[in-house]
């Protein structure tokens, strides 16, 4: 017994002496990432993960459900398409037709109420809120300086960098998109509770408005701006600007870094169900129209959804861009996998939800299960009766 003691004691003493060098090296935020990921069982963050975090609650309005097409869920799923969401572990995949809902199935427990993490997806809805604020003249437009709103940016080139530049990914900013390493600067601001802070401790280090590079901390940049900007939380910005007007059916919640004054993890973390996230689709689509009222510019969402680097086709202001099937589809992109799909050319939305991704190949910016959902999708629609 008195050996068991001595090993107990040894043992404590080694975890509490982890621990203090975590936090004596900064990476205590660490704790929080084993807590919440590993000891639910996960190797990333997770479609359910919101539930670990403090949120922030984005007010809906009054509902405007989507009308159901007269030959909803007439077609069954192609086989590729269930052999595709069994592999990925999808949990919904809906198909919109001339602003009806035309297909729509879930899986794994999910429904149309379910509310899942967006991931990335978020930086199209940050985006939006850009467009709307330049709008309402709160932001002079996309040349703005950011160094106008955060004067305590630091780098080289922190007076070149502009509000346009975080949205359309071409900062300069030193930050590194790895998703699985536990040290990487995405991780610690997925984790850490002084998100503001760690934002401002990094610099702008090279030459912005030049060319596309993704990363995350753009958009929390942007999403800090806008707090500065109008004067209140994003959620609740958010919220005004287009969860009500849009008429969501369920109020969204935007994880926060930590509870009371916290700052929403803009990047990523806008939890919400699959008929919800379509609504930025359709606004999109119809150029900021939303049943005959302009909520958000035209000329800001016809600029959104074009290349602003021709090296660079796969990416607008906050929506990636992708040709094929001989026309050009937009689309919002989320980790694991979530995909908000609009096809102008069609008046088609498809939304996809999952636990996984697929195959994403070096050099290629699109993954290619975002093929298989468009190419399934016009399959369904060829066999309508």
């Amino acid at each position: 017994m008195k050996v068991l003691f001595k090993i107990l004691k040894i043992v404590l003493v080694i975890i509490v002496a982890i621990v203090g060098l975590m936090y004596l090296f900064k990476v205590d935020y660490l704790l929080t990432a084993v807590r919440t990921i590993y000891f639910n069982g996960h190797k990333t963050a997770f479609l359910e993960d919101y539930e670990f975090f403090p949120n922030r609650v984005v007010d809906n309005g009054v509902a405007q459900p989507w009308a159901l097409s007269k030959d909803y869920n007439s077609v069954k799923s192609t086989e590729v398409l269930e052999k595709t969401n069994k592999e990925l572990q999808t949990v919904a995949f809906l198909i919109f037709k001339n602003d009806s809902l035309w297909y729509e199935s879930y899986y794994d427990n999910y429904t149309k109420d379910s509310k899942s993490n967006s991931f990335s997806m978020a930086k199209s809805i940050v985006s939006a809120a850009l467009g709307k604020a330049i709008r309402e003249g709160k932001i002079q437009s996309l040349e703005q300086p950011v160094i106008d709103f955060l004067p305590e940016l630091k780098g080289t080139f922190k007076k070149e960098l502009t509000v346009g530049d975080l949205s359309s990914m071409a900062s300069g900013l030193k930050w590194d998109e790895a998703y699985y390493s536990p040290f990487s600067i995405t991780t610690r601001a997925y984790f850490d509770k002084d998100l503001r802070g760690v934002m401002m401790g990094l610099e702008i280090v090279d030459k912005p408005g030049e060319k596309f590079a993704y990363k995350s901390g753009n958009t929390e940049l942007l999403a800090m701006v806008l707090e500065k900007a109008v004067g209140s939380s994003l959620s609740e910005y958010v919220s005004k600007s287009f969860w009500v007007p849009m008429g969501a059916e369920h109020e969204a919640l935007w994880q926060l870094d930590h509870e009371g004054n916290g700052i929403e993890k803009a990047y990523c973390c806008f939890a919400s169900n699959a008929r919800d996230f379509a609504r930025f689709g359709k606004l999109y689509k119809d150029f900021g129209f939303w049943n005959g009222e302009q909520i958000l510019d035209s000329a800001f969402v016809a600029k959104s959804i074009v290349p602003r680097f021709s090296e660079s086709p796969e990416y607008g202001y906050g929506w990636w861009l992708v040709h094929y099937r001989d026309q050009d589809f937009f689309y919002m992109r989320g980790h694991l996998g979530q995909f908000v799909i609009v096809s102008p050319k069609d008046n088609l939305l498809i939304v996809r939800l999952g636990h996984l991704k697929g195959l994403e190949v070096d050099g290629e910016p699109h993954s290619r299960d975002l093929y298989v959902y468009i190419d399934e999708a016009y399959e369904m629609l060829m066999n309508r009766k």
